[in-house]
């Protein structure tokens, strides 16, 4: 038996879409203000994935760039209640340091999740040989330990 609703996509799943394709698209005078409206969508879980995909995108575009810091810091404002938002974009922030080259601790790369450590022992953004050694050693998994050390290598 089948229903005419059976193949329909549930609401959260067209929102989650839609919400996607206005945030690539959004002007930047315009973007702090539609990520709050995101994060007041009534799906908090989906909201956030809505709004991590974004930063990480936007993230990763401006990384090396003058635009970061400014963008950084309008979007912790925007995303201030939101823990692992928070967490995410401080550790973009983090891999924005290994890029350029300024100063770090060993703590933070350490410490830091393991979504942050795959990105430093696996994307071209870190290049310090220093904190790829120190993934190499101390990375929290094994897949972080041998990224770090295959990286050292080449």
């Amino acid at each position: 038996m089948t229903s005419p609703h059976l193949d329909e996509e549930p609401a959260e799943h067209r929102r989650f879409t839609h919400y996607l394709q206005a945030l690539a698209t959004v002007a930047e005078t315009d973007e702090a203000d539609l990520v709050a409206v995101v994060l007041h969508d009534q799906d908090a879980t989906m909201a956030d994935s809505a709004v991590g995909r974004h930063l990480d995108r936007r993230a990763a575009d401006l990384l090396t760039g003058p635009q970061f810091t400014v963008w950084a810091q309008t979007m912790a404002e925007a995303i201030a209640d939101r823990d692992f938002l928070t967490r995410r974009l401080h550790e973009w922030t983090l891999l924005r340091t290994l890029a350029l080259g300024n100063p770090w601790t060993a703590e933070e790369l350490t410490a830091a999740s393991d979504w942050f450590q795959r990105m430093a022992s696996t994307t071209q953004f870190v290049a310090s040989s220093e904190a790829l050694g120190l993934l190499a050693e101390r990375g929290r998994s094994r897949r972080v330990r041998n990224a770090a050390s295959q990286r050292l290598r080449h």
